[in-house]
C-alpha cells in the first residue's frame, strides 16, 4: 500500500490555517508531533443523536468511499446515521433521495446537468464555480440542497503511456491532430455519441483516430499497459493514473465539462439536522484533492482495501477523527 503522506501534508497544513479562525463548539484542533497545528478533529455534539440520516452513493469505487467519508464523518458529529452505499446508476440515486430511502448521497455536478436537467454538454460552463452554482439552482426548485463542492474534479480524460507521449511530443489533446490517423482509441461504449469524449474528439479538435475500440470501463488502463490502444479514456482521479505512470493530455479545448461532487441533501432533512451537518461536509471535503482521490481509489482498486477501512484512514489521516 502506498503512503498518502506527503499528499495530505500540504492540505493537513491548509486545513490547519483554516481551523484557527473557526468559531465552531464541536470541533478541536489537533497538532502533529511536532507541534504545529493540524486538523479539526471532530467532536461529537449530543444534540445530534435525535437526528437520524442515511448516506447513499452510486456504485462504483469513489462513490463507495465518498459515502462512506461523509457516513463515518457525520457519525462523529453525534448524528445516528445509517447507509445504503450501492444504489446502482444516478437516475435510481436521484429517485432514492426524492423517496426518502435516503437523505442525501453524492453527485457530480456535470453528471447532473446532463442527466436530470438535459444541459447539453457543451453548454455546461468550464468554470467549476459556475458549473456548481446551476446545479445548485436546479436542484432548489425540486427541495434538494446541493453543498458546496469538493476541490477535485473526476473528468474524463485523455490518457496515454510515457513512451508515447514521448515518442509523439504529447503534452495537450490538440498535439494529437496531426498522429491520430495513425493511432487507436479506446473509451466506453458510449463513448461514441458523448460530446465529453469521441464525438467532442472529432468536432472540437477534428481528430479522426485509426479506430475506436470499445471496452468496459474496468478495461481503460489495461488496454493501454498491454499496448491494446495508443490512448484510453480515463477518470482524472483513477490511481492507476498515478501507479502507471500514465500521462493525462490537456483539455486545451476545453470539452470535458467539470464533474466536481456535491452533496446532494433532502431540504427538510437539512433543516432538522442543523448547521453541524454542513460543517462537517466542508470539513472533510477540505482534503479531497486529485491527488488525495487518486491515492484513496488506489487503495480500494490495487490495494484491494475496503471502502469503509480507505475512509476511516482517510479521515484519521487528516486528522478529522482520532
Amino acid at each position: 500500500m502506498r503512503n498518502i503522506a506527503a499528499a495530505l501534508a500540504a492540505l493537513i497544513a491548509a486545513v490547519g490555517v483554516a481551523a484557527c479562525g473557526s468559531s465552531s463548539d464541536n470541533t478541536t484542533e489537533s497538532t502533529s508531533s511536532g507541534g504545529s497545528k493540524s486538523a479539526q478533529v471532530i467532536q461529537s455534539n449530543p444534540a445530534n443523536k435525535k437526528v437520524t440520516v442515511t448516506i447513499g452513493s452510486k456504485n462504483f469505487t469513489e462513490e463507495f468511499i465518498l459515502g462512506n467519508i461523509y457516513a463515518q464523518a457525520l457519525k462523529a458529529e453525534g448524528y445516528n446515521v445509517k447507509t445504503q452505499l450501492n444504489l446502482g446508476s444516478e437516475q435510481i440515486a436521484l429517485k432514492a433521495l426524492k423517496s426518502g430511502q435516503i437523505n442525501a448521497y453524492p453527485e457530480y455536478t456535470g453528471t447532473a446537468l446532463t442527466s436530470f436537467f438535459k444541459v447539453k454538454t457543451a453548454d455546461i460552463p468550464a468554470d467549476p464555480t459556475k458549473a456548481y452554482d446551476q446545479t445548485k439552482a436546479e436542484f432548489t426548485k425540486e427541495g434538494i440542497t446541493a453543498l458546496p463542492p469538493t476541490p477535485f474534479t473526476d473528468s474524463n480524460a485523455v490518457a496515454v503511456t510515457p513512451a508515447t507521449a514521448k515518442k509523439l511530443s504529447l503534452k495537450n489533446i490538440s498535439d494529437l491532430k496531426a498522429k491520430a490517423g495513425t493511432l487507436t482509441l479506446a473509451g466506453p461504449p458510449e463513448c461514441r455519441q458523448r460530446e465529453d469524449c469521441l464525438l467532442g474528439l472529432q468536432q472540437t479538435y477534428g481528430l479522426k483516430f485509426k479506430s475506436f475500440t470499445p471496452v468496459d470501463p474496468s478495461l481503460r488502463h489495461e488496454v493501454l499497459q498491454k499496448g491494446q490502444a495508443d490512448a484510453s479514456i480515463v477518470f482524472t482521479t483513477d490511481g492507476q493514473i498515478k501507479a502507471n505512470k500514465e500521462v493525462v493530455l490537456g483539455d486545451d479545448q476545453n470539452i470535458f465539462p467539470p464533474y466536481n461532487i456535491t452533496l446532494l441533501v433532502n431540504d427538510k432533512v437539512l433543516q432538522k439536522a442543523g448547521p453541524d451537518f454542513a460543517k462537517t461536509v466542508a470539513l472533510v471535503q477540505k482534503g479531497m484533492t486529485t491527488p488525495v482521490m487518486q491515492e484513496l481509489n488506489s487503495r480500494v482498486d490495487l490495494d484491494k482495501q475496503k471502502p469503509a477501512a480507505v475512509a476511516t484512514e482517510y479521515l484519521k489521516e487528516s486528522g478529522y477523527i482520532q
